[in-house]
């Protein structure tokens, strides 16, 4: 450990002494969200028997569904209470070691589906595989075909979430990082890392052009209603930013909201507001790490993944947040106890009900509204 690190490591250690001399808890308590409403323990839970880890959904053009990939590689579809959970689509046939629920040392050969989006026009379903880059597979299912991999030359090392347009017929998709793989994730987030990327593919020129680099841990990508901007979560940072593709702000980029924890995946309601879910609410210790990379790099040094990723989320839990088009907080929904849902990935609005995902749960949970 070279000397900036060893003082960056003695620095965090003495700010943490003198927080916990006065109360130790507080740095590890996610902080209070004004007007929240601790309603999701009262999901239904819907459990995903053999598997771990749905971290998005999709429903396809017939309103069947969910679909969602978990941690073995599959992509599996809801066929209802009496059918359950069945096998839809794989991202690669080479499985003969996919055995396991997760084996994240097996994830670059089996796979790691993560966001997923369904073409309107004609039934597609659009894969974002954290390893194999964006797929696409038909709507029967099956083997998914690889879409692209790199984009100006730099291979794909995170896919993570997308976003379609239909009237433009591209899709919007995040590379989080062009140094870390997904099985990094921790590396990623406190390491300072900000080569993430937001790109779009053209699906009749098949070219793909970067919009945005030099993310924090992109993630998660939604699509104003009219098409007049993107939006791109940046994990690291707490914020959702903006992109104007049209209109007189076009080509520009601004800050839509800053958020009090970890965006992952955005998703549009049919209103054309927008909900995130929170990995992890905002504690005084992960702002500190959030807000000085030197801090979380000193980490990196002291600990394993699993032991990092518990200091920043040490009471698990589940925040959902709903914004309008302007980026303002119009609800906040948690499980504050974690009593039924937490670590949540992703919150989908449809029908009257909130189908809400997590990457680390062996369920999903469907929220009445």
């Amino acid at each position: 450990m070279n000397s900036k690190l060893i003082a960056a490591a003695t620095l965090l250690a003495i700010l943490t002494i003198i927080i916990s001399l006065f109360n130790p808890q507080n740095l590890f308590v996610p902080i209070t969200i004004p007007g929240s409403k601790d309603d999701l323990h009262a999901a239904r839970i819907l459990h995903v028997s053999g598997a771990v880890g749905p971290e998005s959904l999709a429903f396809d053009g017939n309103g069947q569904g969910p679909y969602t990939g978990v941690a073995d590689g599959r992509i599996l579809k809801w066929e209802g209470e009496e059918r359950g959970w069945t096998q839809f689509a794989l991202t690669t046939s080479n499985r003969s070691d996919c055995v396991r629920p997760i084996a994240l040392e097996l994830e670059h050969v089996c796979g790691r589906p993560l966001g997923l989006k369904f073409d309107k026009k004609n039934g597609d379903l659009y894969i974002a595989d954290a390893y194999f880059g964006l797929n696409v597979v038909g709507p029967e299912g099956g083997l998914a075909t690889q879409v692209v991999t790199e984009a100006e030359g730099q291979p794909f090392r995170f896919t993570n979430d997308m976003d379609i347009s239909e009237d433009e017929d591209v899709i919007y998709f995040t590379d989080s990082s062009t140094v870390f793989q997904r099985r990094q994730f921790m590396l990623a987030l406190l390491s300072g890392d900000k080569t993430g990327r937001l790109m779009k593919y053209d699906k009749s020129t098949k070219e793909v052009k970067v919009l945005l680099r030099g993310l924090a841990f992109a993630n998660g990508v939604a699509l104003s209603k009219d098409g007049s901007f993107i939006l791109v979560a940046e994990t690291s940072t707490f914020r959702i930013l903006r992109l104007w593709l049209r209109g007189p702000n076009s080509g520009q980029v601004d800050t839509f909201a800053v958020l009090p924890g970890f965006p992952d995946n955005i998703r549009r309601n049919s209103e054309g507001q927008f909900w995130v879910a929170l990995h992890a609410k905002e504690t005084p210790f992960a702002k500190l790490i959030a807000s000085n990379p030197w801090a979380g790099k000193a980490l990196l040094k002291l600990g394993n993944f699993k032991q990092l990723h518990a200091s920043l989320a040490k009471k698990p839990h589940a925040a959902a947040i709903k914004l309008s088009n302007e980026g303002e907080i119009l609800e906040v929904l948690e499980d504050c106890e974690g009593n039924t849902l937490k670590f949540i990935s992703e919150v989908e609005e449809k029908d009257g009900k909130l189908w809400i995902a997590s990457v680390l749960m062996p369920f999903i949970g469907v929220y009445s509204l």
